[in-house]
């Protein structure tokens, strides 16, 4: 089991940092904070750990160079302070850098770069490219061009999407909070910190309410889905305060500090996180309980005779959200066959294919090497 103590042993390390972190209440720049987290970076890249930051702060940049005092609501607003502040941003940080030494590459990803299969392990490959020449990527979501179709919708989750892409040992998520309390510590004076998670289980989900900061778009809720994707991947996860001086220092030296989400034993390979959590579906296909089982227990394929309903529009090739009969997800997974053929296919058995279809090239709507369980493991399923 991973422990605490393992940490210093890590080589590549994703740190991402909050908007609530680096600006103000008044939208602008914390300046201060700002150096002291890039001095910390640069330390551990000096000691040989290979680093990337996943960086908010655009909008919140934008909005103080513009002379905005509340966050706007709409989306092309957003983007237009976004597109201000993106500029700042990343000249701050080139300016910090720069004084320890350290190269910087900007890196903008909206959820379509992660949800094409190409484009996914070309940016991976990218991203190996600047960590071999020494660079420190700087990564943000095209919140200037990202509409709500393509957006992650936080950096939470983005910063997962990215540990998991390279095959990071560790992510580190610095926000304006300590980690993971049993209850809302700004509401409840008997709430505690809770130092490790071994596992996500419902109990820790419902503990994960309540909205972020005014300028953040992320609470806690976020915080535990990234979690999720990178304890599935095998990485280890820890939500730290950035505003604790030496936080980075003291957590890869293997202090308790913040909490610590335990990665998996055995993770999702790396096409099968990429099924699970980079890409899109594009449709529903609803099945009855004993393809449940099957799925689950059976580490079996998706046939016809399982399926009971479909929805949406996809085409073979295209990944698809496999729906247990309680309404929940029981997979993902790429169907072999367009969303028309499976109607007519559906609740039959395979050798009436060719008669309905006038060919058949697959016996499965969804082959086992092209699914991936995604609800919560600890139930005993196989990936």
């Amino acid at each position: 089991m991973f422990h605490r103590q393992d940490l210093p042993g890590a080589r590549r390390i994703v740190v991402k940092v909050g908007t609530s972190t680096l600006t103000y209440g008044t939208g602008k720049l914390n300046l201060e904070q700002m150096e002291k987290l890039v001095r910390q970076v640069a330390d551990l890249a000096n000691r040989g750990y290979q680093m990337i930051l996943v960086s908010s702060g655009a909008v919140g940049a934008g909005m103080g160079r513009l002379g905005l005092r509340e966050k706007p609501k709409t989306i092309p607003e957003k983007q237009a302070c976004a597109a201000v502040g993106q500029g700042i941003l990343l000249h701050m940080y080139e300016k910090f850098f720069a004084e320890y030494g350290h190269v910087v590459a900007q890196v903008l990803l909206t959820r379509d770069d992660l949800a094409s299969r190409k484009r996914y392990i070309n940016g991976g490959n990218t991203l190996e490219a600047l960590l071999r020449m020494g660079a420190i990527p700087i990564i943000n979501e095209n919140d200037t061009v990202a509409v709500d179709e393509i957006r992650f919708g936080d950096n939470d989750t983005l910063s997962a999407l990215v540990a998991s892409l390279v095959s990071s040992d560790v992510l580190v998520l610095l926000t304006d909070i300590d980690g993971l309390y049993t209850a809302n510590p700004r509401t409840d004076t008997q709430a505690t910190l809770i130092s490790t998670v071994e596992a996500i289980t419902p109990e820790i989900e419902a503990m994960a309410a309540g909205a972020g900061s005014d300028l953040g778009t992320g609470g806690m809720a976020t915080k535990i889905q990234a979690a999720r994707i990178c304890t599935e991947s095998g990485i280890a996860m820890i939500i730290a305060s950035g505003a604790k001086p030496d936080v980075l220092r003291e957590i890869m030296v293997g202090q308790e500090i913040g909490t610590l989400f335990l990665p998996q034993a055995k993770p999702l390979p790396g096409y099968k996180r990429w099924l699970a959590f980079g890409s899109t579906c594009h449709g529903r296909i609803h099945i009855d309980e004993g393809a449940v089982q099957a799925l689950v227990s059976g580490g079996k394929s998706l046939l016809p005779c399982g399926i009971v309903a479909t929805d949406g529009l996809y085409h073979s090739g295209d990944l698809v959200s496999i729906i247990a009969p309680e309404g929940y997800e029981v997979g993902r997974g790429v169907s072999n066959y367009a969303i028309e053929q499976v109607r007519r296919i559906m609740g039959r058995q395979c050798m009436e294919i060719e008669s309905l279809l006038g060919s058949k090239d697959y016996d499965e709507v969804v082959h086992r090497d092209n699914l991936t369980l995604t609800i919560p493991r600890q139930i005993g399923c196989s990936s």
